[in-house]
């Protein structure tokens, strides 16, 4: 069996080293276009901001460990062509620009996705990055540290840790994002309120709400950020405005959603079933609409590029779906989410309604026991719960781990109230506060039931 990957980050190393253990007589090939392999793009904010020091951590594997299990990685090799109908592609070193066939009887698709950059004028200006890869990390890096000023365009996760490290670097840190909100993918305005006034607090200026229409400079550096609200002044700006698929490859040949990424069935199969795909060119089945969505994430990729491998020969292992799940630190809080956001679900036209808590996650009679800012939303008909959110300065990020297997197995917000959590005052109440929220949400009167008769 003849194996192509093409593209070698989170997915494409999972599908990788679990093909080339299974299936120890298979040829695999994999076609990397940059000069280094599995970078874990989620850390970049850590070596951004000094936490994380050697920056080889963050890469999980190499071409030399991937050769050990006999595996032939061509770096700086970029697939110009794929023919799913002849399974033929066309190659190009990026080396000396020599062109190449190859074949394949299984390929493995792992493209990533490639930050959105906006048709903007001025783009051209020296001092606006990306934020995406290895090479994007230590630009960032090494422009930063020549300058003061510093613009993230983009509130969502990366923006806004970028924004922490750089302002707990002594920066003087603008957020702009058109959206009212920062995160307002992931979180409700219960929580982003209080980020914000944390970011405030700390200095960081938010420009909420405004559209990035241009960019302005002297001398070739950009100097100015202008949207539809006005200008800030900058030296530095970097984009973290989004992510798209990368899937040009394959466009016209298997089924996509309306942005490119690539629609697969529970095993990984593309509408060709010899084309596998996984990871951030594709989309996912997102279990609280049960819907293809396009969530980028490392998570999904992982678990993708593995079960990618699991079915390469016969359905296997059926992918179980996914509820977004995510998790962010901003300053002391610990903030996490699952699933639909009260005004997601509404976008939706799900008639959905929510309960929120505000408890001590211990006994008040220990020494300490920090607040926690706890919501989930569920459908009012079914009352089957649809997502949740919790943020406290301790850390209780692991129970919204809880709540994804809760939506996963389709639990109602009353079997939430009930659920068999232990107790032990270190660490919670009798009654847990996931406990606590599904109590809270219980209907307010009870239904007598006639008894049965015989």
């Amino acid at each position: 069996m003849k194996v192509v990957v093409i593209g070698c980050t989170h997915a494409g190393t999972a599908a990788i080293i679990n093909t080339a253990q299974l299936y120890p007589e298979a040829e695999i090939t994999v076609y990397e276009r940059n000069d280094n392999i599995s970078f874990l793009s989620c850390g970049i904010a850590l070596y951004v901001g000094g936490v994380i020091q050697d920056p080889q951590g963050l890469f999980y594997s190499s071409p030399e460990k991937l050769s050990e299990l006999g595996v032939k990685t061509n770096m700086r090799h970029e697939v110009i062509a794929v023919d799913t109908k002849t399974k033929t592609l066309q190659v190009r070193n990026l080396e000396n620009g020599q062109e190449f066939g190859d074949t394949y009887d299984k390929l493995i698709m792992t493209t990533g996705s490639w930050p959105i950059v906006p048709n903007l004028e001025g783009m051209e200006l020296e001092g606006i990055l990306l934020s995406k890869n290895y090479t994007h990390s230590n630009a960032i890096i090494e422009k930063a540290q020549q300058v003061e000023r510093i613009t993230v365009v983009g509130a969502g996760y990366i923006g806004v840790e970028l924004v922490e490290a750089f302002e707990m670097n002594g920066k003087k840190v603008t957020l702009i994002d058109g959206e009212d909100r920062i995160l307002s993918k992931y979180l409700d305005e219960e929580f982003t309120k209080p980020i914000e006034e944390s970011l405030e607090s700390h200095g960081v200026k938010l420009a909420l709400g405004e559209k990035v229409s241009s960019f302005a400079g002297e001398g070739g550096k950009v100097t100015k950020v202008i949207t539809s609200k006005g200008e800030h002044e900058t030296d530095l700006v970097i984009l973290c405005i989004g992510f798209r698929p990368n899937t040009e490859l394959l466009k016209d040949q298997v089924d996509m959603l309306p942005n490119g990424a690539i629609i697969v069935n529970d095993y990984m199969q593309t509408s060709i079933p010899d084309v596998f795909a996984a990871g951030d060119s594709c989309a996912i089945h997102y279990n609280p609409t049960g819907n293809n969505a396009y969530i980028p994430l490392a998570t999904n990729a992982v678990r993708m590029g593995t079960l990618v491998a699991r079915n390469l020969q016969s359905n296997t292992i059926a992918y179980m779906g996914t509820q977004g799940t995510s998790g962010i630190k901003i300053y002391e809080d610990n903030i996490a989410g699952t699933g639909l956001t009260e005004e997601a679900a509404k976008a939706e036209g799900i008639d959905a309604e929510s309960v929120t808590i505000t408890d001590n996650y211990r006994p008040e009679f220990m020494p300490s026991f920090e607040q926690l800012l706890l919501k989930v939303v569920f459908e009012r008909t079914t009352r089957r719960i649809l997502g949740a959110q919790i943020m406290s300065k301790a850390d209780l990020t692991q129970s919204i781990n809880t709540i994804s297997v809760c939506i996963q197995n389709k639990m109602t917000i009353d079997q939430l109230a009930f659920v068999d959590f232990f107790f032990q005052p270190h660490y919670n109440k009798p009654w847990n506060f996931l406990n606590t929220a599904g109590l809270q949400a219980l209907p307010k009167t009870v239904t007598r039931k006639e008894p049965v008769t015989v």
